[in-house]
């Protein structure tokens, strides 16, 4: 018997009070008037007596960048469906990419910038919010940031960012710190999203970055906690390409490796429940079956010179000298340092997952062709991320699945124009003098953390001592580390002590905290460019058009701080004055498309607007039976010289997939990964086993998986999505189904309803990280159990390489209340 500790009980009839919705309405069913108190009518109705107007948009809802055709009428939307110019939406959207229009009318809203008049803060604190000006609002936060730089404090203010969108958002933000003289703007939510999957590929094949996968045309996938069919980017697409990858002939195999039955493992044709922590050890036993074996694709790899497999269970060591490397290093090195050890029988013993199952996926992965191996957060959000990541990625050079067709490849960029001015001729003395450089990072990262490129995390514990120094000033975008970030009530209590800004169109957790809100458009206000996350390769750009105007005196987040920028004294101010606005950077961005056109002939701003997305296919590598070939117009015909494939794919020292990483051949890496892991620095570079540590003092593992409409919280406030939560979560036989618990660990304690569920292994507690919103709105608010996010009770440990939030390293015990 397992433990399902998930909460989805907004009851019909609780929904329906809280909706207003009684009597005969409530038998007709919850619709958006409802929800809103926005009349709508009906499209189909007045599409007849009032002209509709179709606006291209980008869905905010995860970081897919799925095409979105809004239907809007007399200036209300009345619906949403997948745009057919979308290579992402293809005219189909997810569950939750039709609920966009309740975010837009949510009653919840901020409606314009709000100042905090209750110098006390906390949970039960209301901040008596009043409305103000925007030229109050932006005269506040640019005189703070003089006052700070007249003072030499710049390095004082921060500015923290999730999940951007493009150049003219996310892509000012650096720029803003650099010519301001703070090297806290901006501060990324990486560490406390994948980082460690893209430091696992950096160290490997020279790439710090997601992959792109040729999903259509693969034949075998091996899914490492990827959550394929919940949360995987771009999940819309992956539902799409999962209907045809298991209709064609042949049908693709896949196995799915996780700690919990989730609707991805149900859907595979094998599931392996793991040890929590343990997924390195599975893949360096299948990386050894291959091997000695002799499965492994000779024509990427190599091959021993006399062509007989050396690698055989019990052998002295080998000597490099007898391989033949083709487009692989290190590999012979790998196995005499690590691999040769790595038997099934050796893995079963610490992944509790059967020897022969260990085999069987071997030999499947490596006979399938094309195949392909995929992960992220479910292996590396560990003490030992990098190194299982490492692992796994290395099966996919043995198959030979780098960029290969049905393998993986790199993300292209998009050749945006230049800006129409360049902010290296505006900074100025004050940015650009060494006074500046004696202040790291509040986040220590390049210091304490040299491989790291965010420690969100560690802010609100390094500000509270003081250590490197203590903030004054910090602001919010897109990102709520208060609710999401591990031991969250950190964050409570050190927003009580510096000066807050939010932008979120919403009154979440954040938002109770601030002294300043400039609340965001909604995304279906906004207009907006998104670059694709890593897709199928070729280069895409989204382009998100507003489909209403503001229903209220909110702004564009982009605007707002070019704005602030237009009123730093100096010659800061000048550059933003440059900027104009983002309207105006997203037209200049829109005429490198001029020399490049779309393959769906966007070629300007005014088209890009029309269509929505501007693309470019192909691909243009590609890696045939060990030969890398570059497209000239009618396919892959060009060779490509060595040095070709070093510049622009495989961009290690070597110009070749390592399996001995060179990266870490220098001393100083070497060095900072020895004290952080104690691997020997002669080890540091192998793909290996780490024993994974555990903290917070249980005994259960605490895991908090992502489900497809909630992906982290952001559906809080929208009532569809919390009722039918997917109940998909586990723990221990001394529990009772419905029972009222406690889960705590050594840094906090939440209250939750118990629901038996097998799908999950006895050892572990899954609860998703979606509900026990304690602000966000009325009907975040109103679903009171869990008492806190998940967040609260994770240990805030981060994984040593790569600086990754440890989300799946927290122990816990459960009891009864």
């Amino acid at each position: 018997m397992k433990l399902d500790i998930l909460n989805t009980a907004i009851s019909r009839r609780r929904f329906l009070q809280v909706s207003g919705v009684t009597g005969a309405a409530a038998a007709a069913g919850l619709g958006l008037e409802q929800v809103t108190g926005q009349v709508v009518t009906d499209a189909k109705a007045t599409a007849a007596e009032s002209k509709t107007v179709i606006t291209k948009n980008v869905c905010n809802q995860c970081p897919a960048r799925c095409g979105v055709d809004v239907y809007t009428t007399d200036g209300r939307v009345h619906a949403m469906y997948g745009s057919l110019e979308s290579p992402i939406s293809n005219g189909k959207l997810c569950p939750k990419g039709y609920l966009g229009a309740y975010i837009l009318y949510d009653p919840d809203r901020f409606k314009g910038p709000m100042k905090r008049t209750n110098p006390k803060k906390g949970r039960d604190e209301d901040p008596k919010f009043v409305p103000i000006s925007w030229d109050e609002a932006l005269k506040t936060v640019a005189d703070r940031l003089n006052a700070l730089r007249d003072k030499g404090e710049s390095h004082r203010f921060a500015l923290l960012f999730g999940r951007g969108w493009g150049a003219s958002d996310a892509g000012l933000l650096g720029t803003f710190g650099r010519v301001y003289g703070s090297p806290n703007a901006a501060i990324g939510h990486s560490s406390t999203c994948a980082d460690a999957s893209k430091k696992a590929k950096r160290l490997l094949d020279g790439n710090y970055d997601y992959n792109a996968y040729d999903y259509a045309n693969t034949n075998y996938m091996l899914i490492f906690g990827a959550s394929f069919l919940e949360a995987y980017r771009p999940y819309n697409n992956n539902l799409q390409v999962w209907g045809h990858i298991r209709t064609k002939s042949p049908k693709t195999k896949v196995t799915a490796v996780d700690v919990h039955w989730n609707t991805t493992i149900s859907g595979a044709d094998r599931a392996l429940l793991i040890k929590p922590g343990t997924d390195g050890a599975l893949a360096l036993a299948i990386a050894h079956v291959i091997l000695t074996e002799g499965l492994w694709d000779r024509n990427f790899v190599g091959d021993f010179k006399d062509a007989v497999n050396r690698f055989k269970v019990g052998e002295a060591t080998l000597n490099p000298a007898d391989f033949n490397e083709k487009w692989t290093k290190g590999l012979v090195e790998w196995w005499n340092a690590e691999l040769k050890d790595r038997t099934p029988k050796w893995a079963a013993g610490i992944t509790t997952i059967a020897e022969r199952d260990i085999v069987t996926v071997a030999r499947e992965l490596a006979t399938t062709k094309p195949a392909m191996v995929l992960f992220e957060r479910g292996p590396t959000a560990h003490s030992n991320g990098v190194y299982n990541g490492m692992a796994i990625h290395a099966l996919n050079a043995l198959i030979g699945s780098m960029y290969a067709e049905g393998g993986l490849m790199n993300q292209m960029g998009v050749p945006y124009g230049k800006l129409p001015v360049s902010s290296d001729d505006f900074m100025d003395e004050y940015a650009k003098s060494d006074d500046r450089k004696q202040y790291p990072r509040i986040d220590l990262v390049g210091k304490d953390w040299l491989m790291a490129s965010n420690q969100i995390q560690a802010i609100p514990a390094h500000h509270l001592a003081g250590k490197p120094y203590k903030l004054d000033t910090i602001l919010f975008y897109m990102t709520a580390p208060i609710y999401s970030a591990p031991e969250a009530r950190k964050w409570e209590e050190a927003l009580q002590t510096m000066y807050v800004i939010d932008t979120s169109p919403f009154p979440g957790e954040t938002a109770m905290f601030a002294d300043l809100v400039l609340p965001d458009h909604t995304y279906l206000e906004r207009l907006q460019d998104a670059p694709t996350y890593p897709f199928q390769g070729w280069p895409m750009a989204t382009l998100r058009v507003p489909a209403v105007k503001p229903l209220y005196d909110t702004k564009v987040f982009g605007d707002t701080l070019i704005e602030i920028g237009k009123r730093i004294k100096g010659p800061m101010g000048e550059y933003y004055k440059a900027l104009g606005s983002t309207e105006n950077v997203i037209k200049h961005l829109a005429k490198g498309f001029e020399d490049k056109p779309g393959t769906n002939s966007v070629n300007s701003f005014e088209s890009w607007k029309e269509k929505g997305v501007w693309y470019k296919k192909p691909y243009l590598w590609r890696q045939v039976r060990g030969e890398f070939y570059e497209w000239d117009g009618t396919g892959y015909n060009k060779p490509m010289k060595p040095e070709d494939v070093k510049a622009k794919l495989l961009k290690t020292k070597s110009g070749k997939f390592e399996f001995k990483s060179s990266y870490l051949e220098d001393e100083h890496y070497a060095e900072y990964v020895h004290e952080k892991t104690g691997v020997p620095l002669e080890r540091v570079g192998f793909p290996q086993w780490v024993e994974p540590k555990f903290y917070g003092g249980g005994d259960l593992h605490f895991i908090s998986p992502k489900v497809a409409l909630q992906a982290e919280g952001r559906a809080g406030n929208l009532p569809h999505a919390t009722t039918i939560a997917q109940p998909v979560v586990g723990g221990k036989k001394t529990i009772y189904d419905g029972d009222r618990v406690r889960i705590k660990s050594e840094v906090g304690r939440i209250e939750a309803i118990a629901r038996h569920y097998e799908g999950v292994r006895p050892d572990t507690v899954i609860l998703p990280n979606i509900l026990g919103h304690w602000a966000q709105g009325r009907w975040a608010r109103q679903n009171r159990l869990p008492t806190g996010s998940a967040s609260e009770v994770i240990v805030n440990k981060s994984e040593p390489i790569s600086g990754l939030a440890s989300y799946y390293a927290t122990k816990v015990t459960v009891e009864r209340v």
